[in-house]
């Protein structure tokens, strides 16, 4: 999606998410009891962990964005092969949970798809037109890049992006 042949994971974020992990564990651990899910919890959190700690630049976060919002389709040419409702799925996660507990403020004041990271990057996709990557280290209390959603507010605004 990025365009890229390999993207890896920082392996100091992968460790510092596994040791601060416990809300996600009880999360999981409940989930399983809930049948929600199946099989080893911690198999299933190392995954987890590994992929918040993808390593990726903010061109890349626009690319995956723009291959998001354009259901698979990459600027270079070529698709992916997923069938597009699943990318109407992952945008609509975006949209409801994406910004943790701010997506319902982030939905009324910037209007798109987006999804933030630990890293204070976030991914936004503007569906049929572009990608959006930002990234602003600093966060709030919710877990968003305090510059970045700053950011999309205003290039919202300013172009007109919102879907609603």
């Amino acid at each position: 999606m990025a365009g890229k042949k390999a993207i890896d994971y920082n392996q100091n974020v992968y460790y510092s998410e596994r040791e601060t992990g416990d809300r996600n564990r009880s999360l999981a651990y409940f989930m399983r009891a809930s049948g929600i899910i199946k099989g080893d919890v911690g198999e299933i959190l190392d995954l987890y962990f590994r992929q918040c700690s993808i390593e990726v630049t903010c061109r890349d976060l626009a690319a995956i964005g723009n291959c998001i919002a354009n259901d698979g389709l990459r600027p270079a040419g070529g698709s992916l092969e997923i069938e597009p409702w699943i990318f109407r799925l992952v945008k609509t996660f975006m949209i409801i949970c994406g910004m943790y507990n701010a997506s319902g403020e982030f939905a009324v004041r910037v209007g798109v798809p987006a999804k933030s990271g630990v890293s204070g990057g976030i991914m936004a996709c503007v569906p049929g037109r572009m990608g959006i990557g930002v990234v602003g280290p600093a966060l709030d209390s919710k877990g968003n890049s305090i510059a970045g959603v700053r950011v999309l507010e205003d290039l919202s605004r300013e172009i007109n992006l919102s879907i609603f």
